[in-house]
């Protein structure tokens, strides 16, 4: 049984690197090279939160044209440089679960999750991204998070 937590999580400001095609190594190349914009930028320091987003669901949306999201939190002054395009994450309720950052742990908690979810009586909000949330200090043990947004 998987250990989900809830929690609130408030409306964040990020920047951001698209990558559009198949899920995959992509998604891995988006988030190595917001890394790097972040590095120069002087962002990516301890309080730094990283999420990837995928914006669509491949089983209803050809590969080729699902998106995948590379995000970085920002401090109240971003810099003023436009190389990448800002966004903000809606806040609010969130079913939160941690897990090994592998392909299969991953794979394995989105099959189990909307089971588990609807078990515990909290229904997915569609209106709202599911997230991967990573802090240094969880890449640093191989884990990530899967943020799956609820109904409150």
């Amino acid at each position: 049984m998987m250990n989900i937590q809830l929690e609130s999580i408030p409306a964040t400001r990020i920047a951001y690197v698209r990558q559009t095609g198949p899920y995959g190594p992509g998604n891995a190349q988006a988030m190595e090279q917001l890394k790097q914009w972040a590095r120069e930028q002087g962002l990516l320091q301890g309080s730094a939160v990283l999420f990837g987003i995928p914006q669509d669901n491949p089983a209803t949306t050809k590969p080729e044209l699902c998106r995948y999201d590379a995000c970085i939190s920002l401090t109240e002054n971003p810099p003023e440089e436009a190389s990448v395009p800002y966004g903000e994450l809606p806040g609010g309720a969130y079913a939160v679960v941690t897990l090994q950052h592998t392909a299969e742990a991953v794979g394995q908690a989105w099959a189990e999750i909307l089971p588990a979810l609807s078990h515990s009586g909290h229904k997915l909000d569609p209106g709202r991204p599911v997230m991967e949330r990573y802090t240094e200090d969880m890449v640093s043990r191989h884990l990530c998070e899967l943020c799956f947004p609820v109904f409150e």
